[in-house]
């Protein structure tokens, strides 16, 4: 993620918590936000102590939706860290969590920096995604067991909630894509799911032969579902950030790298289009975050026409 000046209100109570939960003698010696995030608030707070320097990585919810919904995310997300501390997947360690903000200014979660940065250029973009399928496939390998499986997957969005874009010219496309949704969700072998995986909760550090994925963010809606779900994910991020030809080849990529999805095709474009109509009608929740970091060149009419576009795209490869 990109950083910013702190310069923030509202965090005074939060600064004295972390530093209650420092080890003796650490302090914090300033604070910046992190850019690119959408349901939270980032901070990087860089600590100096006996032992030397250190930094840390402080997430608050403030927005009302999710401070009213902070005591299951943070507290899922927490123990999902504590989870992934045993595996080789790249994730913070958590260090404390005040889930109801009952110390906090704002619900807070403390947690170690990874290193890395998130990547949204074009430039680079065939070898990120490679490394992306990898990472997916290995996540969906982590174990659990009866105590540590999290929750059920939940779907973000049903045939009546579906957006249409107003300015569509292509309603039938829409109405035949909806109507794919309309069934009873497919079976599947459940798996470990990171369930909001995509270039924007990815860090990537050196370049060429060295590039590789330093770390993996933002666990609050960890689930346990079908592969094919995190699959689509990706893949439309991948087509809104992209372009469609990325979105429709992820698929493809993380069954290389050892994943497995829906044998039936059918049942592969229900998962599709259950995560890619969710941003219709112009994926403003994605786009936010990577215009912040950059893209300024995705406007909600690129993204409409891409979102479109990848949907028929979909719709032409599975419905058959």
């Amino acid at each position: 993620m990109g950083e910013a000046a702190d310069g923030g209100p509202g965090w005074a109570a939060t600064r004295v918590w972390v530093e209650k939960n420092l080890a003796p003698g650490e302090r914090i010696e300033g604070a910046r936000r992190l850019l690119g995030g959408w349901s939270s608030q980032m901070r990087r707070l860089d600590i100096s102590g006996p032992q030397g320097g250190r930094s840390l990585a402080l997430r608050s919810f403030v927005k009302p939706f999710y401070v009213r919904h902070a005591p299951g995310l943070l507290a899922r997300e927490a123990d999902i860290l504590r989870l992934l501390a045993g595996t080789d997947v790249p994730a913070a360690r958590c260090v404390a969590v005040d889930a109801r903000g009952e110390h906090c200014d704002h619900p807070s979660l403390l947690m170690t920096l990874l290193p890395g940065e998130v990547r949204v250029e074009d430039a680079g973009a065939e070898q990120r995604i490679g490394l992306l399928a990898g990472q997916l496939a290995g996540i969906h390998a982590v174990a659990v067991t009866g105590t540590t499986r999290p929750r059920d997957y939940e779907a973000w969005t049903a045939p009546d909630r579906v957006r249409v874009p107003d300015a569509t010219g292509r309603p039938l496309l829409w109405r035949r894509a909806v109507d794919v949704i309309r069934r009873e969700p497919p079976a599947y072998v459940p798996k470990f799911l990171h369930r909001d995986f995509h270039p924007g909760n990815v860090l990537f550090g050196g370049a060429g032969a060295q590039l590789r994925i330093s770390g993996v963010v933002d666990w609050v809606e960890t689930s346990w579902g079908p592969a094919d779900l995190d699959v689509a994910h990706c893949s439309t991020a991948l087509a809104l950030l992209h372009g469609v030809p990325a979105g429709m080849s992820f698929a493809g990529r993380y069954e290389a790298a050892g994943g497995r999805t829906a044998a039936s095709a059918a049942d592969h474009l229900y998962w599709r289009l259950l995560d890619a109509l969710a941003y219709a009608p112009d994926a403003e929740k994605l786009a936010a975050p990577w215009r912040e970091l950059g893209r300024t060149d995705l406007t909600p009419e690129v993204l409409a026409g891409r979102l479109e576009n990848y949907v028929e795209s979909l719709l032409e490869q599975f419905d058959r």
